[in-house]
């Protein structure tokens, strides 16, 4: 401020004494007069600037005291603040657009210290593709959990009320991105719960025409002609230049009279109930399994009954007597009973999973998977987590679970990968996949009595492991370091199974048949967290060095 006045009275002061010296003012009284006018102006440009810095500085404050505010309640429990889907999707939207506005406001002056200190941390700011993917990923909970727009609007997710709300301008933004993405039946859904806020009187910057010009056009792409035709009708009330409604609104009419034409139908007008989750249908995607995958995420299509329950049991483990077990066996429940799946009780103790999660926060990076054509590692949206490899020299505690791990299962871990500790984000999900690397499915495989695999065309794959030289993935050790409050089940869609997060609990089943050949059954999904902060942490174990701990059986389903 103190060298920015002086720089703006100087510049003003230069132009009019280039004037005046041009025309030797001190040599009349006249041009003398004109300087004390000059002064005025400049008095009241001064003013007109103080004005402005006042101005920007109240916006300023007014951003400190809500951002301040924000921060408070998010730094008070960081993980389960962004366990909640919506406040992480606003964090990602925040700190990608609103922060940039703020500093657009500062930069227009000298802020050194400010612009110095958001420079060096936008290295760190999520960008346009974060926004992107947290946006698409509320809509994957969407989906997957059967909410509609309203319950995120509100907060009013199953089991918790909270006051992360979404405004008109949220909402809109949402629907954009859908938009951009040509995925109209999300656009559609979210223009629709913009429009609904805006109508209710809530305050936004988006204009009522705007939402309704995106969402006419989606609702047109969702192949519902009349109710395109009566929102563009809607938007021309408002805006009747608009010159794209106009034309779209002929093109709508004309479409709609030959195809009431072609069924010989009069017209209707469009229902009066509003768009809601299953108004239209939702477009088939790339996942042969999708409707089974999503309804056991929900808790729905389990197979689960009394005959299968009757053939589970409980027992104390000790690992065939291992010497490390015997004071201390392990508490071991069936979870499942074909395929086999156990679950481990307080096989993880709390000091071991902060240690476990201590050493893998600095290493997380972007889970990937491998590409069934080239067999090179790559992200994808159908997995979004974060994940660290860790050795078993580390840390004394990795060997011991490493340990531990072998001692129970009887398996050799000298071969296994290393631990992998992953942390899902918002949305955050690993959709059905198997763990082992495939050849070309065998159809003639089969047991009878029981369905061995559901045959989808899964996609072939390179050996995925031939370069480790220790064979394929016999066996998935998964560790539950959080307990998850809604969502991120592993669930199993070829037999409906779903097993839900526990903290300290572990899961274990063979992904191979004692054969060597693959249990198609295995193809497991990690399902969206809704609410809460997953972690978890698994062993693969390969096939080379339990030649003699699992032998070959008779038969290749043995």
């Amino acid at each position: 401020m103190r060298t920015f006045l002086p720089s703006i009275l100087w510049v003003l002061l230069l132009h009019c004494c280039g004037q005046m010296t041009q025309a030797e003012v001190f040599t009349s009284i006249s041009h003398l007069t004109d300087l004390i006018y000059t002064e005025k102006e400049l008095v009241q440009s001064l003013r007109e600037y103080i004005k402005a810095e006042e101005s920007k500085l109240a916006a300023v404050k007014s951003w400190a005291n809500k951002l301040d505010a924000l921060t408070r309640v998010s730094t008070s429990d960081p993980e389960g603040y962004l366990g909640h889907p919506v406040n992480a999707y606003k964090l990602m939207k925040r700190l990608n657009t609103e922060w940039t506005e703020l500093e657009s406001l500062v930069l227009q002056n000298p802020s050194d210290g400010f612009i110095s200190n958001i420079s060096t941390h936008r290295q760190y700011f999520p960008d346009e593709e974060d926004a992107t993917g947290a946006a698409k990923a509320l809509m994957r909970l969407q989906d997957t959990y059967q909410l509609d727009s309203e319950a995120f609007a509100r907060g009013k997710l199953p089991g918790m009320h909270s006051s992360a709300l979404l405004t008109v301008d949220d909402c809109f933004d949402m629907g954009k991105t859908a938009y951009n993405e040509a995925d109209y039946y999300h656009a559609v859904l979210w223009m629709q719960q913009a429009l609904k806020q805006l109508d209710a009187g809530e305050e936004a910057v988006v204009s009522k025409v705007d939402i309704l010009d995106y969402l006419s056009y989606s609702v047109y792409q969702m192949g519902d002609l009349p109710r395109a035709v009566e929102l563009t009708r809607r938007l021309l009330v408002i805006d009747s230049s608009h010159e794209r409604a106009g034309g779209n609104l002929r093109y709508y009419e004309n479409l709609l009279r030959k195809q009431l034409s072609e069924l010989n139908q009069d017209y209707e007008p469009a229902s009066e109930e509003p768009i809601q989750l299953g108004t239209y249908s939702r477009p088939k995607d790339h996942l042969p399994e999708r409707e089974a995958y999503e309804a056991l995420c929900r808790g729905e299509g389990l197979q689960m009954n009394e005959a299968r329950r009757s053939r589970l049991f409980c027992r104390y483990q000790d690992g065939n007597r291992n010497p490390h077990l015997l004071l201390k066996p392990i508490k071991e429940e069936d979870e499942w009973d074909s395929p086999n799946i156990v679950r481990y009780l307080d096989f993880l103790s709390n000091e071991e999973i902060e240690k476990i999660k201590e050493l893998a926060k600095p290493k997380l990076a972007r889970a990937t998977v491998r590409d069934p054509k080239s067999g090179v590692l790559t992200t994808a949206s159908y997995r979004v987590s974060k994940s660290a490899w860790l050795e078993g020299e580390e840390d004394p505690i990795i060997a011991r679970v490493n340990q531990r791990i072998e001692d129970l299962t009887g398996l050799t871990v000298k071969t296994a990968e290393l631990l992998q500790v992953a942390n899902y984000g918002v949305g955050g999900q690993y959709e059905p996949h198997f763990d082992f690397s495939r050849r070309p499915f065998d159809s003639n495989l089969k047991v009878d009595g029981n369905r061995l695999a559901t045959f989808l065309n899964y996609k072939d794959e390179p050996d995925a492991f031939k370069r480790l030289g220790t064979g394929n993935r016999v066996a998935t050790f998964l560790n539950y370091m959080s307990d998850v409050e809604a969502g991120g089940a592993t669930v199993f869609p070829d037999f409906g199974a779903a097993i839900w997060p526990r903290k300290g609990t572990a899961v274990f089943w063979y992904n191979l048949f004692k054969s060597g050949e693959g249990d198609y059954r295995t193809r497991h999904a990690a399902c969206p967290v809704l609410v809460g902060n997953k972690w978890v942490s698994n062993k693969w174990i390969h096939e080379r060095g339990q030649e003699f701990r699992r032998p070959c059986g008779l038969t290749e389903v043995d």
